[in-house]
């Protein structure tokens, strides 16, 4: 099993940047990729960015430069940096791991006030 810790949501004003942090802990010796996702209010889940086995980065089309996530192998742990926080990116995010099964975080709730 794998276990995933989401940490550092919060409340932040329009303009502001934040980062999530996520631990990962447990059998993660073939992660195939790992990724943010989120989803606000009456909407789908829709994918932030992720990151593969190999490095390579995929980010979601609205992603536009404000995000920024970060894979460190070494200390089990993936964050995500966010700036230019607008009132649209309130939600809850959300870890995703793949090994290759599927694991997620129960999600850290983010809200951007105007």
């Amino acid at each position: 099993q794998v276990q995933l810790v989401e940490s550092g949501g919060g409340l932040v004003q329009a303009g502001g940047s934040l980062t999530l942090s996520c631990v990962a802990s447990g059998r993660i010796s073939r992660v195939a990729a790992m990724a943010w996702y989120r989803q606000a209010p009456g909407k789908q889940r829709e994918e932030v960015a992720r990151v593969f086995y190999n490095g390579r980065i995929r980010h979601g089309d609205f992603v536009r430069g404000r995000f920024t996530i970060d894979r460190d192998k070494d200390k089990n742990t993936l964050t995500l940096q966010i700036n230019n926080m607008t009132p649209e990116d309130t939600a809850v995010y959300y870890c995703y791991l793949a090994n290759p099964a599927d694991f997620w975080g129960q999600g850290t709730q983010v809200t951007v006030s105007a």
